[in-house]
């Protein structure tokens, strides 16, 4: 037993070496086995996931695991399978030291399955894991640092989100704890405009992305406006027919938008 224990580590270290490696930025590698009892039992209090981690270790308990931790502070747990199937699983650990207060309202950024090829593996973590993690990690410490954003007192913020004449949504001006909920939810970096943009080629993705959004700034006390553009074109446009791209409907009232009067056909879900 000692023996595959000790096999089990090995392929472990090796694989979250490599991963770490290969991971946006600089982070380092440290392998906890079942001589480190203590760190294992506060790893496993800090694992930031409430799905398919949370229920691998309601099945076994934590015997080994290795921590990537970048120069900033974030860090991510790897733990090996223990379902008869090759790979690996890795989570987000939540930050130390925070009130609980903080966590209120913020939604786990869950962990995934990796395969066993870590540069494979690596890519599936900085496309998913990482962006959930780094909105979660933005509201938490938001409402850490800004308690009063959370119990209505002090100034109000809001993202406004304007329609652009090829269905999109834009944000500009944004916070930093904003920013990185909208990224998470779908929205890209402009930096032509310093903004943020998203697309509006899937009207029923993009309604999704909305709401979602919505529903995480608001856990941050922060309001979500959608509106029309101040400017517009002073040509008289064509009716629009079935089908045809508009503002949204329900949901903009939904997250307190304001919106010019859309087509039947206008974005659902």
């Amino acid at each position: 037993m000692h023996d595959h224990d000790h096999e089990v580590s090995e392929r472990l270290a090796s694989f979250a070496d490599i991963l770490a490696g290969e991971l946006p930025k600089t982070w380092n590698s440290t392998c906890h086995t079942s001589a480190h009892e203590d760190d294992l039992v506060a790893l496993a209090e800090r694992i930031w996931d409430m799905d398919l981690v949370a229920e691998a270790l309601t099945q076994r308990p934590l015997r080994q695991a290795a921590v990537l931790t970048r120069q900033d502070g974030a860090q991510l747990v790897v733990l090996d399978r223990h379902d008869a199937l090759d790979g690996f699983l890795i989570a987000a650990l939540a930050p130390r030291d925070l009130p609980d207060e903080a966590y209120r309202g913020v939604r786990e950024p869950d962990g995934i399955a990796l395969s066993d090829n870590p540069f494979l593996s690596a890519e599936s973590v900085t496309d998913d894991l990482l962006v959930r993690y780094e909105a979660a990690l933005a509201q938490v410490r938001h409402n850490a640092t800004h308690p009063a954003g959370r119990s209505g007192t002090g100034p109000a913020e809001r993202v406004v989100l304007t329609w652009q004449a090829d269905g999109a949504l834009t944000a500009t001006g944004v916070s930093e704890s904003a920013a990185g909920v909208l990224a998470a939810n779908g929205f890209v970096h402009d930096e032509q405009s310093s903004g943020y943009r998203l697309s509006g080629d899937d009207t029923g993705v993009q309604a999704r992305a909305v709401r979602e959004s919505g529903r995480q700034l608001d856990a941050l006390g922060i309001t979500t406006v959608l509106q029309q553009p101040t400017t517009r074109p002073t040509a008289t446009a064509p009716a629009a027919g079935p089908g045809a791209r508009g503002a949204p409907g329900g949901w903009a009232r939904e997250l307190g938008g304001t919106r010019a009067p859309p087509p039947p056909d206008s974005i659902g879900v």
